[in-house]
C-alpha cells in the first residue's frame, strides 16, 4: 500500500516491516465525516431552496433580503456542522498534532505518559506528563471498534517507540 492512501477508512499510512505504522500517519473519523458533510451539503440545498420558494408577491411576500437572509443561515449552519469533521490525529517523527474541533495541540512524543480507549468513550483520551488529559478526537470508535484498536494500538506503539529519553526513564 502507497504512503499516504486511506487505510480501514480512518488512518492514511502503511505499516513497515516492524508491524509500526510508516510516519506521517494521520487518523480520521472517516464515517462521522460523511456524514457530517452529506447533513451540511443538504442543509445548505434545502435553505437555499426555501429561501428561493418564498413568495417575493402576494398578500404576504417575503422582501428580497430576507429570503437571502434565510438562504445565508443554511451556509451558516453548514458551515457549523463542518467544524465537527475537523478532527484528526497526525502522528510524526517530532510529536503528535492533536486537530480537536475547535483547538490544535502539539505534543512531543515524551508528553505523552497514556493513550486510552475505554469502553464507551466517544473518543481516545491522552493522559499527558503534566497531569492533564487531552481528547484526542481524531481516533473514535465511530469507524467500528476494530479500527479504533488497531488506531489505539498503533499510537501506543508509537509512544512506547519515540518516547524513550535516555535518562532512565
Amino acid at each position: 500500500m502507497a504512503p499516504n492512501s486511506e487505510r480501514s477508512g480512518s488512518a492514511v499510512g502503511a505499516s513497515g516491516e516492524d508491524g509500526l505504522p510508516v510516519l506521517p500517519i494521520t487518523w480520521r473519523p472517516a464515517r462521522t465525516r460523511m456524514i457530517v458533510f452529506a447533513v451540511a451539503v443538504l442543509m445548505a440545498a434545502s435553505m437555499s431552496l426555501v429561501a428561493a420558494l418564498l413568495p417575493s408577491d402576494g398578500g404576504a411576500p417575503w422582501p428580497l433580503a430576507d429570503r437571502i437572509a434565510f438562504g445565508a443561515i443554511g451556509f451558516a449552519g453548514a458551515a457549523v456542522l463542518c467544524i465537527l469533521a475537523r478532527p484528526k490525529v497526525i502522528a510524526d517523527r517530532g510529536g503528535v498534532t492533536i486537530v480537536n474541533m475547535l483547538r490544535t495541540h502539539r505534543l512531543e512524543w515524551p508528553q505523552i505518559v497514556r493513550v486510552n480507549l475505554r469502553p464507551g468513550d466517544p473518543w481516545v483520551l491522552l493522559d499527558l506528563d503534566s497531569g492533564d488529559t487531552l481528547a484526542a478526537m481524531g481516533i473514535q470508535p465511530s469507524n467500528g471498534p476494530g479500527a479504533a484498536l488497531q488506531a489505539v494500538a498503533d499510537l501506543r506503539s508509537l509512544v512506547e517507540l519515540y518516547s524513550y529519553t535516555g535518562r532512565g526513564d
